[in-house]
């Protein structure tokens, strides 16, 4: 059989013991898993980052890959923990919102709350779940255990209120709504909705006081330190600065508005 797959997602930081002490909790209960890091660089707190780097990512793993991602401001609360199965993945995580964009791509077609104490650590912390709750409960799935076994079913998930992009006639208004590794800046608004937008230098792109002409192919279609807009590898409208930082260059964060133009 092929080993089974578990994917960590987190806010702890890439050097973080934490990470190692859910991998340890995981290895224990199931030693044939192979676990992969999705990543540990969702900024702390931050579950909207948290449910985009989820959506990007996680529908690329095999068939059944078993996801944990712990972004969680309100461990140890009533917030509840769940299993979700959505299109052919399956997840582990509180219920705060962490689920949203994949939710609303497809409507999950199971929802269990994780509770049975059976599929926890004997002794649960109030603030680390991540080890005791969601790691134990991804490993003893991994194992074979049945999800309905987790705990009672749910009827639907926490969303979150997440912006969205307006197109009028000739005009977007969209944000930043998340910065990558290299401080390009990933925007709201959608290759679909760009569809019938002209690419050459009639249409200007605008990010705070910053413009730019044209949607290019790709970051080497225009000189070093040029401001360029282009449609990511994720289908969305990127601002970027060809070889540097445009969030540190532009000084843009998170939030900042974004028109398109033509």
């Amino acid at each position: 059989m092929t080993a089974p797959i578990i994917t960590l997602t987190t806010d702890f930081g890439a050097s973080s013991p934490y990470v190692a002490a859910m991998k340890g909790v995981i290895l224990s209960i199931c030693p044939a898993a192979r676990i992969v890091d999705l990543t540990h660089a969702i900024a702390p707190q931050d579950v909207r980052q948290g449910a985009r780097a989820l959506a990007d990512v996680a529908p690329l793993f095999p068939a059944g890959t078993i996801h944990v991602a712990v972004v969680d401001p309100g461990v140890g609360t009533k917030r509840a923990i769940v299993y979700a199965e959505i299109g052919e993945q399956r997840y582990v995580c509180p219920d705060n919102g962490l689920l949203t964009q994949l939710a609303s791509r497809e409507k999950p077609r199971k929802i269990r709350t994780v509770s049975d104490a059976r599929w926890m650590r004997s002794e649960v912390s109030a603030t680390f779940h991540g080890r005791d709750v969601m790691a134990p409960a991804a490993a003893h799935l991994a194992t074979g255990v049945d999800p309905d076994e987790l705990g009672p079913p749910r009827d639907e998930l926490i969303f979150l209120d997440l912006p969205g992009a307006e197109k009028v006639a000739n005009s977007i208004s969209g944000e930043v709504t998340s910065i990558d590794s290299f401080g390009n800046l990933v925007t709201n608004i959608s290759r679909d909705m760009l569809a019938d937008v002209p690419t050459d230098e009639a249409v200007a792109i605008a990010c705070d006081e910053h413009e730019t002409r044209g949607i290019f192919a790709t970051y080497g279609d225009q000189p070093a330190m040029t401001l360029i807009a282009l449609i990511g590898s994720t289908d969305m409208l990127e601002i970027a600065i060809v070889g540097d930082s445009a969030a540190m260059m532009l000084g843009v964060a998170v939030g900042t508005p974004v028109t398109v133009t033509w």
